[in-house]
């Protein structure tokens, strides 16, 4: 039975609706078609975001448990990802020397390869799929508000 004093829920008015289903439909269809334009090389986006970040590391090497962060997958889905691209050969695994519990995830030279290969095609789809459909003034706006958007997000987790 419903709790009698629990507060309505604030319903969307047509406007806000809009707003949402529009957000949603598009995100979902743009990770959808730049997933689709990374299969030529072999990629997901999950596997793109891992590589891109590595190669921006030091030593192109991460602490996992930092990756996991940076690219937003939980624990266990960047352990299954990066199963799979050990198995291609683009990262492996190394032993923190510090931290017997920790690992390091690390690009290898083929991981290296497989992502200057898949940039410029990435790009290319970035640019033609989303970005050209924005003047440089709603790209400005567009940061500013998924800023406020992930900020609120921060401030939540920091809270806990």
């Amino acid at each position: 039975m419903p709790d009698q004093n629990a507060t309505a829920p604030r319903w969307l008015n047509p406007a806000e609706m809009k707003a949402w289903r529009s957000y949603i439909i598009a995100s979902r269809r743009l990770l959808e078609a730049l997933d689709n334009d990374l299969e030529g090389h072999d990629l997901s986006i999950p596997d793109y975001e891992i590589l891109a970040q590595l190669s921006d590391a030091p030593d192109r090497r991460l602490r996992m448990s930092e990756l996991a962060s940076i690219t937003l997958l939980s624990r266990s889905r960047l352990s299954h990802r990066m199963k799979v691209m050990e198995k291609a050969g683009w990262v492996k695994r190394e032993a923190c020397p510090t931290d017997k519990r920790g690992y390091f995830a690390v690009m290898t030279p083929k991981g290296w390869k497989a992502i200057v290969a898949a940039a410029p095609d990435h790009v290319a789809s970035v640019r033609s799929r989303f970005l050209d459909h924005l003047s440089a003034e709603d790209q400005k706006v567009l940061s500013e508000i998924f800023l406020r958007v992930e900020e609120s997000f921060r401030s939540e987790s920091t809270c806990e």
